[in-house]
């Protein structure tokens, strides 16, 4: 494994919340002993919507008694990967920790002994190495694997629309890249939203990153075989800028840009800004993650326009009848116990627990006559006694049972009490269909290395194209050569290698 340069941040401090001690030894750094169970320190990203774990929450003091641990959780904010970076890197480790896969720091932990292999723990994880062994085996290291990696199989993200907007207009759901372009016409020149002005557009979006941007599911639509990487007429790998759709995508953008059906503001968008803007009525599309979001979001519309009506759909075709919306991914989530642990085993146990069965309904559920009771199949959540240890409202879970090793879309899992079930499932087997799967099924070191100042190239090029600002042709040429120039090079040679071993 290539080294990846130790970056100690020294004299930072990472703000790290200690949200539940549990019950048994309070003192921080003692042993177990017979009378004491062992304390094992989980420090994870956690979930932004879950609410604080309490010192005397029942769900903790379940697994303690369960797992015979003293169970003390450390939480960042979802997402703080380099709070954990700091607070690993001041050698104070905890005993279970989760970091985003891949990623350099990770890749540093495992050559430097930080996290330790699961294989001889195997026996006592069979929920984790099931789901290693069925389709996770490309994720080993010299044949071991340092963690369980939580890499999502299905999609929640399709395309979004004001249902009522459609209707107003007289549209049916585009089925078409044509289709779109015409419905997107007629959006920001008829005054859909009845205020006399023209001041809707047709899409909106987050500001584009990397391979993976907004607009992907236009290249799609022209014929991108892959979402990673494409082959050129010599069968070597190639980015897929480099890909004729690419060309054409960049032309149908740059079309919806000159003539005002793109928002211009997208840029700047974060993933707050653009649904404001779907509730505002200043736009009639967007590709969002929807699943547990349907609700949300056709409620927020409705609070600005009793009327509104949320829409989704599959993303447009092209002109080969060719679609696909998001690419199946390669990174997530990494749960791994560090070389700290004092007792491996039961660390392994305990996040064997957070993914089996038997602790997946613990966290969703509660405890059986406590927190709910079963009337036949049916589920009686009890909210006021959920409420006390942290469980979020309307059914959803406990703090602990998002974010580290699993995520909702990951066990299409709602709650009884969720009134748009139907639909929120409905538009998952509508995102999953239109997955496009990746030319590789590895990140190799180098794409780890390279990604921030390849992206930001790609970035930079791509924008300018798509708004005006270069020329096409030769943006995509200079890109090409850039890009290969700041560590494409490189880069090439290792995903290269790595599809003829898989091939």
């Amino acid at each position: 494994m290539m080294r990846v340069q130790k970056k100690w941040l020294i004299g930072t401090c990472a703000l790290i919340v200690l949200t539940a001690a549990g019950c048994g030894n309070k003192e921080g750094g003692l042993s177990a002993t017979d009378d004491m169970p062992m304390k094992l320190v989980f420090l994870t990203p956690g979930d932004t919507a879950a609410n604080p774990i309490g010192p005397d929450d029942r769900i903790i003091a379940e697994i303690n008694q369960r797992l015979g641990i003293d169970l003390q959780v450390q939480v960042v904010p979802e997402g703080g990967y380099e709070k954990i970076n700091v607070a690993m890197a001041t050698g104070d480790l905890p005993d279970v920790v989760t970091i985003n896969y891949p990623s350099p720091s990770l890749s540093q932990w495992i050559e430097e002994g930080i996290v330790v292999p699961l294989n001889d723990y195997f026996d006592v994880m069979p929920t984790v190495r099931n789901k290693i062994e069925q389709r996770l085996t490309w994720t080993a290291v010299d044949g071991k694997y340092y963690g369980y990696p939580f890499i999502e199989e299905r999609s929640n993200t399709t395309m979004a629309y004001r249902a009522d907007w459609l209707e107003k207009l007289g549209l049916r759901p585009p089925e078409t890249l044509d289709e779109f372009y015409h419905a997107m016409q007629e959006i920001a020149r008829k005054d859909p939203d009845g205020n006399g002005k023209h001041d809707t557009y047709g899409l909106t979006a987050t500001k584009s990153t990397g391979f993976n941007g907004s607009f992907n599911f236009i290249f799609y639509a022209y014929g991108l075989p892959h979402g990673d990487w494409v082959l050129n007429e010599q069968g070597e790998v190639v980015p897929i800028f480099e890909h004729p759709a690419f060309r054409q995508g960049v032309e149908f953008i740059r079309k919806l840009w000159d003539e005002k059906l793109l928002d211009p503001e997208f840029l700047l968008n974060d993933t707050q800004q653009r649904e404001q803007k779907f509730y505002q009525g200043k736009v009639g599309f967007m590709g969002a993650p929807l699943f547990r979001h349907v609700g949300r979001l056709e409620a927020s519309l409705q609070k600005v326009n009793p009327e509104g009506k949320l829409g989704f759909m599959a993303p447009p075709a092209g002109p080969d009848g060719k679609r696909g919306m998001a690419s199946s991914p390669k990174s997530g989530l990494f749960t791994a116990v560090t070389s700290h642990a004092k007792d491996p085993e039961k660390a392994a146990k305990f996040i064997e627990f957070m993914l089996s069965p038997e602790g997946r309904d613990l966290l969703k559920l509660g405890i059986e006559g406590i927190h709910y009771t079963k009337d036949g199949d049916k589920i009686i959540y009890n909210e006021e006694e959920r409420a006390k240890d942290g469980f979020a409202s309307n059914g959803w879970s406990h703090p602990l049972a998002w974010g580290s090793v699993i995520w909702p879309l990951g066990e299409n899992y709602l709650p009884e009490t969720e009134p748009q079930a139907d639909r929120a499932r409905q538009s998952v087997e509508i995102a999953t269909a239109n997955i496009v799967p990746n030319l590789l099924n590895v990140t190799t070191q180098e794409e780890v290395e390279y990604a921030g100042i390849l992206g930001e190239l790609f970035n930079q090029y791509y924008t300018e194209m798509i708004t005006g600002k270069r020329d096409m042709d030769s943006g995509i040429a200079e890109l090409s050569r850039k890009w290969r120039e700041q560590g494409g090079e490189k880069v090439l040679e290792a995903v290269n290698r790595a599809y003829q071993e898989q091939k």
